[in-house]
């Protein structure tokens, strides 16, 4: 083997290198919501803490949308990468920036209508509404770097470079922290102050990816317009992610109807499901590595047209996804009634919560190769299948819903979402094989 073949080998420890910066990354996220939610804390009332919430989840769910950008650059960026075409590479950046810049001034050009849409969907008090549109209003303006990091860090997770994309979402969380605490607790501006420090945050992350992605810029391919404008590869991004965007959006919807199905049984259901879901976010953030993994090379791996390292790449990042599964699992058996009792102070809810524990032991090894599936078919652009898939994978839990919960309640709910789980992983494993053979065959 030569020494270029060997520094391209998948291996074990590879897939840990791209992995594990993505894990760490993850386990950051929660901590930025728990001071923010505690410096307004500090403030000795509840409506700025409501406020801090309602808007932070009605911009992000804006955010969210174009989410798209991150895992459909990933794919697209990882096959040029496989294929040699450099200038490919280059554009791609440019074609996610170009988009996220124009997302992020729609969103600020529309921000009055689309905050009147979303006070309407989730009314509250008009203290905490007044607060909250106070906190948006000063928040959207960051809404093209916000964006724009979706583009950038799917660009980098392409490249394997995922320390650069950690040491972003440190950089950003961490500068978030010490502004909260000095505009909040600091210079007492209260509400605006927690919206001021995420600005900030986020364009000066913005800022850090893109002198992360600095060697592209300093050649001229990132501004080939004849590249970058091409009608067939821009017809062909915005099919990848009009898939990936369906595809998103019935898995929201999935889980939107999960709550909204849980709210009509009572509030101790609703709040012990809530708790609950606290578990899965855990099992998303800690297999998000392994599917980050498995997207940058099996994308290459196809790029390249290699069919047995497209599997070996496949394997080994489910392998490792499924280790922390069962990690995750025998965490959640042994500690889970203990982490309900530090959620929880309620003796109903945590009673509650106890009696349906026993799913979410399960949903690790029952979600595993599911997420593993989204990655590999997003490293292989096979979108269509994954929208295709997702798609029944919905129906099922819509009729498994209807079917359940009339018969057997909340364990009803709670099974639907777990057969949802074992049907996408079984649709997109009957597509598994049409994917690999795509791998031998002419780019």
């Amino acid at each position: 083997m030569t020494a270029a073949r060997a520094k391209e080998a998948v291996t074990h420890r590879r897939v840990l290198h791209v992995a594990v910066p993505i894990v760490i990354s993850n386990a950051t996220v929660p901590i930025l919501g728990a001071v923010d939610t505690g410096v307004v804390g500090q403030l000795g009332q509840a409506a700025p803490i409501g406020a801090v919430g309602l808007g932070a989840i009605i911009l992000s769910a804006f955010y969210w949308v174009f989410g798209f950008l991150r895992m459909g650059t990933v794919g697209l960026t990882a096959q040029a990468l496989g294929h040699r075409d450099h200038g490919e590479v280059a554009a791609l950046l440019t074609r996610g920036l170009l988009i996220a810049g124009i997302a992020g001034l729609a969103v600020m050009a529309l921000q009055m209508p689309l905050f009147w849409l979303a006070f309407q969907a989730s009314p509250a008090s008009a203290e905490v509404e007044g607060m909250a549109r106070q906190y948006m209003a000063i928040r959207v303006w960051s809404a093209p770097a916000a964006i724009s990091i979706y583009a950038i860090t799917g660009w980098l997770i392409a490249q394997e470079r995922t320390r650069a994309v950690l040491v972003l979402q440190l950089w950003m969380n961490g500068l978030n922290i010490v502004l909260d605490l000095w505009f909040v607790l600091g210079l007492g501006w209260g509400v605006p102050g927690v919206a001021i420090a995420t600005f900030i945050a986020e364009w000066s992350g913005a800022a850090l990816g893109l002198w992360f992605c600095r060697a592209v810029f300093l050649g001229p391919l990132w501004r080939a317009w004849g590249n970058v404008f091409n009608r067939a590869r821009w017809g062909h991004m915005v099919r990848v992610n009009s898939d990936i965007l369906v595809r998103s959006l019935l898995l929201e919807a999935i889980f939107i109807s999960f709550l909204f199905k849980g709210a009509g049984m009572g509030d101790v259901t609703l709040a012990a499901n809530q708790v609950l879901m606290q578990f899965l976010l855990i099992t998303a953030y800690g297999l998000d590595g392994f599917a980050f993994a498995a997207e940058a090379l099996v994308g290459k791996a196809m790029g390249a047209r290699e069919r047995l390292v497209l599997r070996r790449a496949a394997v080994l990042a489910t392998f490792w996804a499924v280790a922390v599964s069962v990690v995750l699992t025998v965490v959640y058996a042994l500690t889970g009634p203990m982490i309900i009792d530090l959620m929880a102070k309620s003796p109903e809810v945590q009673a509650q919560a106890r009696v349906f524990l026993p799913y979410i032991v399960a949903v690790p090894l029952v979600s595993v190769v599911a997420f593993m599936f989204d990655g590999i078919f997003i490293g292989a652009t096979r979108t269509r299948d994954m929208r295709n898939m997702m798609f029944v994978s919905f129906a099922v839990f819509v009729v498994c819903m209807l079917v359940l919960v009339p018969q057997i309640g909340n364990h009803g709910l709670w099974l639907s979402l777990l057969v949802s789980f074992v049907v996408r992983a079984l649709t997109l494993g009957w597509k598994y094989p049409a994917l690999e053979a795509a791998a031998d065959r002419p780019a």
